[in-house]
């Protein structure tokens, strides 16, 4: 793959606890990136359903609150099931604006929600999810794991897309997984907004020889609902998450900065060539990699927690004996 595309960072926040309101932002924010010129377009982590930065959700050490199973209740009906009409208005959004979208949403499945990362193509159809395999701390609270079955590349008319949420980007042999297949669009949703963020973005970028294309949320008290109760306080104005996406091409240059003064949509032209180029010196699972000494095994099964099999019966245990022994019978 070569050529130049153009990629779009979304910085922007949940309308918290009203996914309606937040498919109406994610529509307007998908329209804008277009009329940009934006082929691919990435929101941040948990853009749909939310993230509710500052609240516990009532967990302690050995109890859990009737108040923070309501917390738990409003944020699961927030969330979305993936065969929703919510999730086909997200669909809607990539083929009206004829672009690749990737978006981080709050998977509803069962009575678990997953912080998951979907990937739509300009005909609307849906070409990758990924759920998040390792929440950290209290995230581990209310989100469950992903297995295996979700690490993957979809290979895409602009090149192969790949994501990996928030702080799996610290997992290194998972970072491993998406290069060995041949990732090129390395899409990084996220709520980090510390200033570690960005030289983790450039060491992936280096490292995986791919462009990193980074979304983090823009979020303020003020875009919750009266009774969100965030540690950090009541103030409307007070900043929750601050922002700071970015865009890194495989040589680590820095082709859009964190910004961190608010909502907005940055864009960048990537040139493919460059991962090739930069990948005649450093290719970490082919050339430069020593499976002499280092191998990494995937195990990229589905993993269900109940499974149900069919027995096998004799023709005798399914349809009764056949055979009537009468040779005895009355003597």
């Amino acid at each position: 793959m070569s050529g130049n595309i153009k990629a779009a960072v979304v910085q922007a926040g949940s309308v918290l606890f009203d996914t309606e309101k937040t498919l109406e932002k994610l529509e307007r924010m998908a329209a804008e990136a277009a009329a940009l010129g934006a082929d691919l377009v990435v929101f941040p982590e948990a853009f749909v359903g939310g993230y509710p930065k500052g609240v516990d959700f009532g967990a302690r050490l050995g109890v859990r609150s009737l108040e923070g199973r309501d917390d738990f209740h409003q944020y699961y009906e927030s969330a979305i099931d993936l065969k929703s009409a919510e999730a086909q208005r997200i669909a809607a959004a990539a083929r009206k604006n004829n672009i690749h979208m990737v978006v981080g949403i709050i998977e509803r499945d069962g009575g678990t929600l997953y912080c998951t990362s979907v990937t739509y193509a300009p005909s609307g159809q849906l070409v990758s999810k990924h759920r998040k395999l390792m929440p950290t701390a209290v995230e581990r609270l209310v989100w469950g794991f992903g297995d295996g079955s979700t690490i993957g590349v979809a290979d895409t008319e602009i090149g192969k897309i790949g994501s990996v949420i928030c702080w799996e980007n610290y997992m290194p042999l998972l970072r491993s997984a998406m290069y060995a297949q041949g990732v090129q669009l390395y899409c990084a949703p996220t709520v980090d907004d510390r200033d570690t963020w960005l030289p983790t973005m450039r060491t992936i970028a280096i490292e995986g020889r791919c462009f990193v294309i980074s979304a983090c949320q823009y979020l303020l008290r003020s875009d919750g609902p009266a009774d969100y109760k965030p540690i950090q306080g009541d103030n409307p104005d007070t900043v929750l998450i601050r922002g700071g996406s970015c865009i890194v091409d495989p040589l680590g240059n820095v082709l859009v900065e964190p910004d961190f003064s608010g909502e907005g949509i940055k864009m960048a032209e990537l040139d493919l060539s460059l991962i090739i180029k930069g990948k005649y010196d450093l290719d970490v699972v082919g050339h430069y990699s020593r499976p002499d000494v280092f191998n990494l095994s995937v195990d990229t099964r589905a993993k269900s927690a109940v499974s149900f099999s069919a027995p096998t019966l004799s023709q005798n245990q399914c349809c009764g004996s056949m055979d009537t022994d009468t040779s005895q019978a009355g003597e």
